[in-house]
């Protein structure tokens, strides 16, 4: 019951922080809209840093997972497109889409913030398990650049111009695997 409070503690202030700001949301609008008091929301969280803080440490999680996956694999192309398989059907999930799209709105009042230091030096390790030692600077950049065509390319190029998920996921995907094989 606990972890159930806590998730949806977390789905409820990231709908709000996304809706209204991260600055412009209190705790208690987030105690309200949850149906309880201030005080149990203090049980499980007492700020609003903390609640950013364990969205961020379930990402930085699945990211770590998967940097582990992929070092106890050879640096293959292989190794590299089920790697990208991996990482593209952890963007495909509800929590995650839900997470960019509050830091995108809220990039100001995130920039700082200590747990996105740790998810950034998580994804350059994981981006570093791309290519082996011998990798010429243009394989790096380019096996890198996959990782981030998949996520990016979705947010960045491709919202709002009329074309699904799948039409989406399958472009993102066309571009990342052509960059791992560069």
């Amino acid at each position: 019951m606990r972890e159930d409070t806590r998730t949806r503690i977390q789905e409820i202030a990231l709908r709000l922080f996304t809706e209204q700001g991260y600055e412009a949301t209190s705790l208690r609008e987030i105690a309200e809209e949850l149906g309880v008091t201030k005080a149990a929301l203090y049980y499980h969280f007492k700020t609003k840093d903390d609640i950013v803080g364990s969205l961020v440490d379930l990402r930085v999680a699945e990211v770590q997972e998967l940097l582990e996956w992929a070092k106890s694999r050879p640096k293959t192309l292989e190794t590299r497109r089920e790697l990208l398989e991996r990482y593209a059907e952890r963007l495909r999930q509800p929590r995650y889409l839900a997470v960019a799209r509050f830091l995108e709105s809220n990039q100001t009042a995130m920039r700082n913030h200590p747990k996105l230091a740790k998810m950034r030096d998580t994804m350059m390790e994981l981006t570093a398990e791309m290519s082996d030692p011998d990798a010429t600077p243009t394989e790096r950049i380019s096996r890198s650049l996959a990782l981030f065509a998949l996520h990016a390319g979705k947010w960045l190029t491709m919202a709002g111009q009329g074309l699904t998920e799948e039409e989406i996921d399958k472009a993102c995907m066309e571009v990342a695997l052509r960059l791992v094989e560069e």
